[in-house]
């Protein structure tokens, strides 16, 4: 139980919380001071339950502390900066500015003690469930003296609202997640007002439905805000705390106010403001001394638990597991051989051979794990003999996409897990939001998406993807393969392991021909030339620019072409964002004469170097994949008539 002078120093803490944020905006002219205002009594009280160390901020063991609502940044910076993290008051004073450690939203590996980038509301909460789902993974593997923290998330309206929090905490309390705590800061505004313009649901019984427990408190009142944390630590599912708070609390003006979201309160009405609450009005960025010292406990309390988590490490019969998964080695992968399908022949799907590839790294790095949106066993992506969550590796994420791709960044931000995920390639929109944010943190996700053009065949144009693969290629950061054969695939898969960020592999339902080995050097380049011109081996008249299923057509198309005394090679290009890399010296030497580009989606990128793209410009239809394919114009008969075109 808190005493009268405690109290006291909370509010203390508390107001001098607010009035920093506001000061933040205020200086900035720029951003949200709603939010951080109505949370700071919460913050305080969340300061003296949560385990950080500042000093070192990569503590395996740490709580992890997520604020889904990225309106609340300038709350993020405050608490990072007194908490004692690398974020100085300067950087305060920053906030906003261009190259600051304090952009508008946080961003991941930007500034030092924020977890993952949030922003787009909802995404922060599928964050949360998909870091308490990774410590519980952590737990089961190394064991719960080593594991056994704690996930926050501070999270707002907008969040329930959006569709991606349902996805993700129906999961997490089908799992019975209790190292999760969401705080719901429940203001009853959004942007264009009252909440109740929009939504009008009982939070409560929808958590209740989907197996958490709920506690419901006054967000101002520091005594239920301490007794909830401290019944949410000793839960046995998931909690929501919903905290009935009062947006911009602290100010005279707009307190309870939907305008004091996304606007500066104004220079006039923080000094009210301060001036009622017993702050002097001149004083701007101001932090009294003894709630600088009350702010430091967390970093002091963290640093304690650290200190004998080391010694519990030292000791650990699992302490080489642990160093494993921190720093995995790709070099002891081996990789499946596929000789024996080329010897004799044999057709296979890129999406059959990727999942040999899967089992292969699985068995070799203990981090590696993923599961699918229900389509396993046509993803092919189960992890044979390696379990189902929470204590085996197979993930089983549902129908829910959209949380799958959230819960994977978190995954990969935990810090011991390399993590895929999968569904048909179509349905890669579904969780778009997430792989952009993935792309911006530059984190290890792997994304299976299979079923990758007209080739679906009879489920028809609902189910083949057409601008999909523009799409994800035009996409900062984000390294997208789209390989040929099985040997293409498992190259593939050795240069993601080399690359920084986030990778995706699009693959065939379809058969495909085993061609030849290719080296992962000549996929490091994005294309390679795959059949040289026996006529003419410097100057070819046409070469012919194909990836995935394309490839095989391209091969067939050539030796045609070649019978009839054109001179033609082939290019496989399994990545068009590491050929763009390469320079423009390097495609120029690859692509002679005549260029025709060969893909079965809207290929509009390859127009870059192609005279003509045989793509897609329309939809598919429903019908057997090979009578798509020649409908469409993937056929030796049109790519032989487009060539003899663009020769005259």
């Amino acid at each position: 139980m808190l005493d009268k002078n405690e109290l006291n120093e909370y509010a203390l803490m508390a107001n001098a919380l607010r009035f920093l944020c506001a000061d933040m905006v205020q200086n900035a002219n720029s951003g949200h001071p709603g939010a951080p205002m109505g949370l700071a009594d919460i913050a305080v009280v969340l300061g003296f339950h949560i385990r950080l160390n500042p000093k070192n901020p990569k503590w395996i063991n740490r709580d992890r502390l997520i604020f889904s609502g990225g309106h609340a940044s300038a709350l993020v910076y405050s608490l990072l900066h007194l908490w004692g993290f690398e974020v100085s008051l300067e950087d305060l004073k920053n906030f906003r500015k261009f190259g600051s450690k304090t952009p508008g939203h946080p961003e991941y590996k930007h500034t030092p003690g924020v977890e993952i980038t949030t922003g787009p509301l909802g995404q922060g909460i599928a964050n949360a469930v998909g870091f308490a789902m990774a410590g519980k993974l952590a737990a089961s593997m190394l064991g719960e003296d080593l594991i056994h923290h704690k996930v926050y998330c501070l999270c707002g309206d907008g969040d329930l609202e959006e569709g991606i929090s349902y996805e993700a905490a129906s999961l997490a309390g089908h799992h019975g997640l209790n190292n999760l705590i969401l705080i719901y800061d429940s203001n009853n505004i959004t942007i264009e007002g009252d909440c109740c313009i929009a939504m009008s649901e009982n939070i409560k019984a929808r958590f209740e439905a989907q197996n958490w427990e709920v506690f419901s408190i006054d967000g101002h009142n520091f005594l239920e805000i301490d007794e909830a944390l401290k019944k949410a630590k000793s839960a046995l599912k998931p909690v929501l705390i919903i905290a009935k708070t009062q947006i911009a609390k602290g100010s005279q003006k707009f307190c309870g106010s939907h305008k004091a979201h996304g606007a500066p309160l104004g220079a006039e009405e923080i000094c009210i403001s301060k001036e009622s609450l017993g702050f002097n009005p001149e004083e701007q960025f101001f932090i009294p001394q003894s709630c600088k010292i009350r702010f430091q406990n967390t970093a002091e309390l963290g640093e304690l638990e650290n200190h004998k988590w080391n010694q519990i490490f030292a000791e650990s019969s699992q302490k080489s597991l642990l160093e494993e998964m921190l720093k995995p080695d790709f070099s002891k992968i081996v990789y499946p051989n596929f000789e024996e399908q080329e010897a004799q022949g044999k057709a296979i799907a890129t999406r059959a051979s990727n999942g040999i590839i899967l089992n292969a790294i699985a068995q070799a790095l203990p981090g590696f794990v993923g599961g699918s949106a229900d389509l396993a066993p046509s993803n092919n992506t189960e992890l044979k003999g390696k379990g189902d969550f929470p204590k085996g590796r197979n993930f089983h994420f549902g129908i829910r996409e959209h949380a799958m791709g959230a819960i994977s960044n978190a995954m990969a931000n935990y810090g011991l897990f390399l993590p895929f995920c999968a569904t048909f390639f179509v349905f890669s929109d579904y969780l778009a939001p997430s792989v952009r944010v993935a792309s911006l943190m530059q984190s290890k996700v792997f994304y299976i998406w299979t079923h990758d053009s007209i080739g679906v065949g009879e489920d028809g144009a609902t189910h083949e993807p057409i601008e999909q693969l523009s799409h994800f290629r035009a996409m900062p950061n984000l390294n997208v393969f789209r390989p040929c054969d099985a040997f293409e695939n498992v190259a593939c898969w050795q240069v993601a392991f080399e690359i920084k960020g986030p990778c995706a592999f699009v693959l065939s339902r379809q058969n495909l021909p085993v061609l030849e080995k290719v080296s992962k050097e000549n996929v490091r380049k994005g294309a390679y030339l795959k059949l040289a011109s026996k006529l003419d081996l410097q100057n070819p008249k046409i070469t012919l620019l194909a990836s995935g299923s394309e490839v095989d057509l391209a091969l067939k198309s050539a030796e045609k072409l070649e019978q009839e005394g054109i001179a033609t090679q082939v290019v496989s290009a399994p990545s068009y964002d590491l050929f763009m890399q390469e320079g423009k010296d390097y495609r120029d030497s690859l692509l002679k004469g005549k260029v025709i580009a060969l893909e079965a989606s809207r290929a509009l990128e390859w127009f870059a170097f192609a005279e003509e793209v045989i793509g897609m410009s329309s939809f598919g239809a429903s019908g057997k994949g090979e009578e798509l394919f020649k409908y469409f114009g993937f056929s030796v008969e049109n790519v032989i008539q487009t060539a003899k075109k663009h020769l005259g």
